[in-house]
């Protein structure tokens, strides 16, 4: 540091770490460095988490930021050897760049002591047809997003798209009028190429009869291209353009609007325009302005406070322009839906959630279903309550959405672990609402006694989290001894299981353990993909919709399981809804209220 020769620091760890042992190498490092040079955080051994290892970042960012920790980037990567278990081909190139971009973006320039960005403009192309922009197809493609971007008249839609292109593809104007007239799309490439974005302008709303394209129409317009694309599963994000000048107040009808169509299905994220007068820190109109967003009820996914004004205007700098594009294009990678996660609205992939106790053998059981390892089988430190991980299966010709929910570990709930539920069932309902709902329960059992904890966890999934509104079926595991067929044990057993008040639609006795029973193996794969099938078909789907109501309603149950109910206060709830789950405060004071008041949306 005295010569002036260090660039860049990163702290490396392994992805399986418990998040607070992290602080003492953390600050250890930061006494040293005392913000004079950027740390960044790369987190190793992802495998299991392709193809979005960046999942690992999005679970535990918010611990990561209430420990008081804090990076100038981070990067989510795999370093193992393609001969390795789970490793892929496409997850060490993704990591390599992934470790690349992160150094060139966050690294000390030689010229200056602040991070270093890069000005190149993205090359494109235009093809004949006026209303499309295209690009060159690079090699090493290895992902898409489609990004809808709305908003009234003139609040620099069209300037928005020539700020991430760095290009005057999109026609703008001064005029009062807006200028565009149908859904305009352009392409450009990012994160070094990788990944392909393709923007639709859509026609400004709010125009009088007169206008351009008249709101009534405008409104027609951008209804039937989101519900195109989200049928198609092509939209991965909403931008949400307005400019900084108007009133709070006025933003709501169109927020209203949009959140109607996608149903919080796809993120919606607010980029504000023309706020050069606010450099160098125009950052601030969100701290202005965040509560007063709340208090009309509008949330999203993120937001950027950008200029879009090109720099021969009056107050806009090269530095804001810069500082602007680089917030958007971060917005974007932070805040869309990766392929993976990406809603089909129309007929296709089914979401099944499994639960069941540490060593039952769920990660096996996901194994079995995918006829490949996708799962870790060994124990996972990160177990706490309602804590999840989504597989991506494949049944025959059929999709799936496996969420791998870690259960209760006893009858009871100390205080800590319900604020653990708090945050967790919170993702984890959202990402299902998201997703379109709950296909199916799998109750994962390791043969043996039904326990009280067995039964609160039934409980728990089937009547707190499902009201009883989605089917579930028991799958019995580790069989392979199992005298006479695996079935027998059911036959002996199902009469407890009703005794207990355990009711199931169906069961599956079976053997995740290929070991020395490949035909018992084979044989559990066949049954429980045929139970699967038949209670995720066409008919069989619950009427589940999640939503803050279900959240509300989970969270109220489950305080009926907690031995420290008199300190769940209220404040304590508020700072865990903010802190780890995202919500702003305004938001989460909300929903607080209804759990402490016993409140369901819709309760008279």
């Amino acid at each position: 540091m005295e010569q002036g020769e260090i660039h860049l620091i990163m702290y490396c760890v392994r992805g399986e770490k418990v998040i607070r042992t992290l602080r003492r190498n953390y600050e250890f490092m930061h006494s040293q460095v005392k913000r004079r040079v950027p740390i960044v955080l790369v987190v190793t051994s992802l495998e299991s988490y392709e193809p979005d290892m960046e999942e690992w970042w999005r679970l535990n960012e918010n611990t990561i930021s209430k420990l008081g920790m804090t990076f100038a980037g981070h990067a989510c990567v795999t370093t193992g050897m393609i001969t390795q278990s789970n490793v892929t081909e496409r997850g060490r190139k993704q990591s390599y760049d992934a470790v690349c971009k992160l150094i060139e973006q966050c690294r000390l320039s030689n010229e200056s002591p602040g991070p270093s960005r890069s000005t190149a403009s993205v090359p494109s192309q235009s093809s004949a047809n006026s209303n499309y922009t295209a690009v060159a197809e690079p090699p090493n493609r290895t992902g898409r997003c489609n990004v809808v971007i709305f908003g009234e008249s003139g609040a620099g839609k069209s300037s928005l798209v020539n700020l991430i292109t760095r290009k005057d593809e999109a026609e703008t104007s001064c005029d009062a009028k807006g200028c565009t007239d149908a859904v305009n799309e352009h392409e450009l490439w990012i994160q070094d190429k990788t990944l392909k974005m393709k923007l639709f302008d859509t026609p400004g709303l709010d125009e009088d009869p007169r206008g351009t394209v008249p709101d009534k129409e405008a409104r027609r317009i951008l209804k039937k291209l989101v519900q195109t694309l989200m049928k198609r599963g092509d939209i991965h994000l909403i931008i949400y353009c307005v400019r900084g000048e108007k009133l709070i107040r006025t933003l709501r009808r169109n927020y209203e609007f949009i959140q109607s169509q996608v149903k919080r299905k796809i993120p919606i994220v607010l980029v504000v325009t023309s706020l050069e007068s606010y450099e160098p820190d125009m950052e601030v109109w969100w701290k202005l302005n965040e509560n007063t967003i709340s208090k009309f009820g509008m949330t999203f996914a993120g937001h950027a406070c950008v200029t879009t004004g090109m720099i021969t205007q009056s107050n806009v700098t090269e530095r804001g322009r810069n500082q602007s594009h680089d917030a958007v294009c971060k917005l974007v990678e932070q805040c869309r839906l990766s392929d993976d996660t990406v809603i089909h609205t129309g007929p296709g992939i089914k979401n099944i959630v499994l639960f069941g106790l540490a060593g039952a053998g769920k990660s096996s059981l996901v194994n079995l279903m995918a006829e490949k390892n996708v799962a870790r089988t060994s124990s996972d430190m990160r177990s706490c309550t309602l804590h999840w991980q989504k597989y991506a299966i494949k049944i025959d010709d059929k999709s799936y959405n496996v969420f791998d929910t870690a259960a209760l570990k006893s009858p009871q709930l100390g205080v800590s672990q319900y604020f653990d539920a708090v945050e967790n069932s919170y993702a984890l309902i959202q990402n299902l609402e998201r997703q379109g709902g709950i296909d199916l329960l799998l109750f994962c059992v390791r043969a043996g006694r039904l326990t009280p904890t067995l039964q609160t966890n039934y409980r728990l999934f089937n009547e707190f989290l499902c009201d009883k509104k989605v089917p579930i079926v028991v799958v019995i595991t580790y069989l392979e001894n199992e005298q006479g067929e695996m079935d027998d044990w059911w036959n002996r057993n199902r009469g407890v299981f009703d005794e207990q008040e355990v009711h199931v639609a169906g069961h599956a006795c079976i053997t995740a353990i290929r070991g020395n029973y490949p035909d018992r193996y084979a044989q559990s794969r066949n049954t429980i993909c045929s139970l699967v099938k038949e209670f995720t078909a066409a008919g069989q789907k619950g009427t589940w919709k999640g939503g803050d109501s279900t959240f509300v309603s989970f969270m109220r149950k489950l305080k009926g399981l907690s031995v420290g109910e008199e300190k769940l206060r209220m404040e304590n709830m508020v700072s865990h809804l903010t802190k780890r789950c995202g919500l702003s405060p305004g938001v989460a004071k909300q929903l607080a209220d209804r759990i402490k008041n016993d409140v369901i949306e819709g309760d008279t």
